[in-house]
């Protein structure tokens, strides 16, 4: 039992041991303040091109886009940089938007991007419009406007995207609204995404956007349909509870009845919509429009076909999250300490047995507990 108690304690000492390695020390002394700054996310060189100055920082969304400043706000821009590339004669001016989430940057990409832009793999959605590339990897949106598009413009970008950093946790996750799009005869380079009224507006939402109720909490997603008769565009949006989804369903629903008499007056996107084809729903918590020029069998069946499903939407993650690294540290402690009890009982078995074998052989008892020891004295002269 010596043994048992010796080799399980030293089995815990040693977990303790890697458990302490993983902690760092707080060295940072009393009283002082850290700020941090954004670290560039732009490599030096990749591919062949090499930073011609030292990258530019954009720590306002008006240095980013003045005109859209607004729209970055709502999706959570956070800060960038901007720089210049050259290679072989050629130049490149990348820019870099960080939002404070991988759904903040989803929706700038989204926004930016045109209908119908050539869909490229790079990072975690692409697409490009002439000599520029539009992409997003992470929490990150990169903009990339090259003198000449190559036939190597592709994989170049492909190996920047390996260079920026992935979203993690939380942060990796997509907006659930994307999942109750249908799929069936989607156009996957239309879908937008806006959590505000400038976002929404600007990619050119259907509804005017005190009806969408963003003020509520609410997030949009719009997207067009190739269907046989004529293209449709389908609006979601998605409220925080049915009770809101619901109240919101019987304004809409109002408000499209009314036709040219509606206040505000119908948008462009309604005004060249058919009439008859215009149609409201709801599932669960999102409430579904039908737009466009479809007959209105078709338009009803599109609507019909979306339904709300409580699942969230997850980009995969090519490295490990802190959680994942958490467990498998304490999977591996754990696994320490059953080890190091199974080796003390085999030890404890091998040696206890040998000492009882060795009694025996002597010709006494396997175990000395119950034999009695007395000392003696020589007392002959």
């Amino acid at each position: 039992m010596r043994w048992i108690a010796v080799g399980v304690g030293s089995a815990m000492l040693a977990g303790g041991i890697l458990a302490g390695a993983q902690a760092k020390p707080d060295t940072k002394p009393a009283g002082v303040v850290t700020v941090s700054l954004p670290r560039p996310l732009l490599p030096e060189s990749f591919a062949g091109w090499e930073q011609k100055d030292t990258p530019k920082p954009i720590s306002d969304a008006t240095q980013a886009d003045a005109t859209n400043a607004a729209a970055l706000k709502e999706y959570g821009f956070q800060n960038g940089f901007e720089a210049q590339y050259r290679k072989a004669g050629e130049t490149l001016t990348l820019r870099v938007l960080r939002f404070s989430d991988l759904t903040g940057a989803y929706g700038a990409y989204s926004f930016y991007r045109g209908n119908g832009w050539p869909k490229e793999e790079i990072g975690n959605g692409a697409a490009s419009d002439h000599n520029r590339v539009l992409f997003w990897q992470g929490s990150a949106l990169i903009d990339a406007n090259f003198s000449h598009i190559g036939p190597m413009t592709g994989s170049e970008m492909r190996e920047l995207a390996t260079h920026l950093p992935t979203a993690q946790g939380t942060r990796a996750l997509a907006p659930p609204v994307l999942s109750d799009l249908p799929q069936k005869s989607l156009d996957s380079q239309t879908t937008h995404y806006a959590v505000g009224p400038a976002g929404y507006t600007g990619s050119g939402g259907v509804l005017p956007p005190d009806l969408v109720g963003f003020d509520r909490g609410a997030e949009a997603v719009t997207a067009n349909y190739s269907l046989s008769s004529n293209p449709a565009v389908l609006t979601l949006i998605d409220y925080p509870t049915p009770q809101m989804a619901q109240a919101q369903e019987s304004r809409i629903r109002d408000y499209l009845k009314a036709g040219s008499n509606a206040q505000p007056a119908f948008p462009k996107p309604l005004q060249d919509s058919d009439q008859a084809s215009l149609e409201v729903r709801r599932s669960g918590p999102v409430v579904a429009i039908v737009s466009g020029d479809a007959i209105p069998d078709e338009s009803h069946k599109l609507l019909a076909s979306v339904h709300y499903e409580s699942e969230y939407v997850v980009i995969p993650q090519p490295t490990e999250s802190e959680v994942s690294k958490t467990s498998k540290l304490l999977m591996g402690i754990a696994e320490l300490v059953v080890v190091g009890c199974f080796a003390a009982l085999l030890l404890g078995f091998f040696l206890g047995g040998g000492r009882a074998l060795y009694r025996i052989a002597r010709g006494k008892p396997a175990s000395s507990v119950y034999e009695a020891e007395f000392i003696s004295l020589d007392l002959r002269e």
